[in-house]
């Protein structure tokens, strides 16, 4: 029968590191029911393993990308990409995170959250935006849960676009939503990219 201890882990079970290429099928595996069964990525095709190690490849040119481990199986990731093009966006990034469906509930998330917020942090960022997909009516492609999770980790919804995804033979909103982790300077820190600050963390998360 179903015990309730199956999702009350240790949170140092939990082994966060920077991705590699070599992760892009173990990633990709996560990523991949995300398209074919919900409207919460607004990706039609699943890419292939070559496209999604080049993913992996650009965003550490600057930005964090995370997965989390347990018993060395990745059961979750999390990265940080560009906000907008323009120069005085720079201090902004948008954040994805996906959680293996499987393990959901057992912290996964929360601890890659925290961790990419640590690092965002040394390299200067200040706001972090998530892009939530809503709806309405909730159904088998989507339901509330990204936003509550964001809600609880201090991220407040800042905007909606109402019905601009098509996915499933329905309209989908997406609400946007933002975190700023700390203070607006004038002027602020120059943005260090993640090879900086990466020597800064090594130990602690084993970057």
């Amino acid at each position: 029968g179903y015990s309730s201890q199956e999702h009350k882990m240790d949170t140092n079970e939990i082994k966060i590191r920077p991705a590699t290429e070599a992760d892009a099928a173990e990633i990709l595996n996560i990523y991949a029911p995300y398209i074919t069964d919900t409207a919460i990525t607004f990706e039609y095709t699943v890419p292939s393993v070559q496209e999604f190690e080049q993913r992996i490849s650009n965003t550490l040119q600057t930005y964090p990308y995370l997965v989390a481990e347990i018993d060395n199986e990745i059961v979750g990731y999390t990265y940080a990409s560009l906000f907008r093009e323009r120069c005085a966006y720079q201090w902004a990034v948008e954040v994805s995170i996906y959680v293996k469906k499987t393990a959901k509930k057992m912290g996964i998330g929360k601890k890659l959250y925290q961790t990419l917020e640590t690092i965002l942090s040394l390299q200067n960022i200040t706001n972090l935006y998530a892009c939530i997909a809503d709806t309405t009516e909730e159904d088998l492609h989507l339901t509330k849960d990204s936003m509550l999770f964001h809600q609880r980790l201090g991220y407040r919804q800042v905007g909606t676009c109402a019905q601009c995804g098509y996915k499933f033979h329905r309209w989908y909103d997406i609400v946007w939503m933002e975190k700023h982790i700390q203070s607006h300077t004038i002027p602020p820190e120059n943005i260090k990219t993640f090879e900086e600050i990466r020597e800064m963390v090594k130990t602690q998360y084993h970057l």
